[in-house]
């Protein structure tokens, strides 16, 4: 009868698990040092080969294996790499971070993702407290499309992390990124050659605690290339946007409500181009008939749209700077290599020659 049973039921201990082996069980059977030990299996010199054999014979007997926690902690190493981003919920951030994670997970380093808009506080230095906040908790730091000022470079430099920008250069910090002149002339020309004269602008915060310098670059392109074609500039066709799909969609009604509406507009990114093209929708301003549009970026939903882009290679961008990281830590020495990706013009449906 269960009833009878003299050890009450919830009494009763669960089975424990196996004991894992330990580098000190391997020691203790090879009769050699915890040291000797670990140079053996991690293949380092200054150990005999038949010592080397009898450890390594002895730790596959006793299903030995390292423990990654306590091999970096005697290492000083964290195996993660800080990835410190504006805002992580738009599609160009979410790239940058899965390109970083791709070349991370080849060496098992995982990635810290964290965002700086959510430390911006009054007086608040942005790499002294970013670095205050990875330092023992991360081997490097990647910082995309964050200003740094000479105090804040200072800092990053005097904390000895390895680091490297996407986006933004700063001297004595390895780079990668594109031109985002380039990107913002290479939109505008296009249009340019399709015939048109009235090209719109639409992007850059209106607010901008964190120095984004997107807005600004890809401005300075548009400017150059109408100037380069003798197109004047007509600032009531230049309106600021946030880079999402509402910003798109709110900052062109201005554009829209003009007498004289323009006949194209360069969107500072896809998302923007995205908004834009559902207020025109909304409108009953035909795409591309009565608007073209060109975005930049190549965001995985503009050939579903057809939308004219300046296309680059966003996840590419951030496997590269961890490889600038993990090459760092890997020869302790410092990168400060700046490194452009090529961009090129996808067309697409969303432009037409006038």
């Amino acid at each position: 009868n269960p009833f009878d049973s003299p050890e009450p039921i919830m009494s009763r201990r669960p089975p424990q698990r196996p004991k894992r082996c330990t580098i000190e069980d391997v020691a203790a059977a090879a009769q050699v040092s915890l040291a000797t030990v670990s140079r053996a299996l991690r293949g380092l010199p200054n150990v005999a080969p038949s010592t080397r054999e009898r450890v390594q014979r002895i730790a596959t007997e006793l299903d030995y294996h390292p423990d990654p926690s306590a091999a970096r902690l005697a290492t000083g190493r964290t195996g993660a790499i800080a990835v410190i981003v504006p805002v992580v919920n738009t599609w160009y951030f979410s790239e940058i971070i899965a390109g970083v994670d791709a070349a991370c997970c080849e060496v098992d380093h995982e990635v810290l993702v964290m965002s700086a808009s959510a430390r911006v506080q009054p007086g608040y230095r942005l790499a002294s407290g970013l670095t205050h906040s990875v330092i023992g908790r991360a081997d490097g730091l990647i910082l995309v499309d964050l200003q740094l000022s000479d105090t804040e470079r200072a800092a990053l430099l005097g904390s000895g992390l390895p680091a490297v920008t996407i986006g933004d250069s700063t001297d004595g910090i390895a780079a990668v990124g594109i031109d985002n002149v380039e990107a913002g002339r290479l939109a505008t020309e296009h249009l340019i050659q399709q015939g048109h004269r009235r090209i719109g602008l639409i992007g850059g915060q209106r607010s901008n605690p964190l120095g984004f310098q997107v807005p600004t670059q890809r401005r300075r392109g548009y400017l150059a290339a109408l100037a380069h074609a003798g197109i004047d500039i007509e600032p009531n066709l230049i309106v600021g946007g946030e880079f999402s799909v509402a910003g798109g969609y709110e900052a062109c009604e201005p554009l829209f409500d003009l007498a004289e509406p323009p006949t194209a507009v360069v969107a500072m990114s896809d998302e923007i181009a995205f908004g834009v093209m559902m207020a025109a929708d909304q409108r009953k301003i035909s795409i591309p008939d009565d608007l073209s549009i060109v975005g930049i970026d190549d965001h995985d939903v503009a050939p579903v749209v057809g939308l004219t882009t300046v296309h680059q290679d966003v996840a590419d961008q951030g496997t590269a700077a961890a490889q600038r990281v993990l090459q760092m830590l890997a020869t302790h020495e410092r990168v400060t290599d700046q490194t452009c990706s090529p961009l090129h013009v996808a067309v697409r449906s969303s432009t037409r020659r006038i």
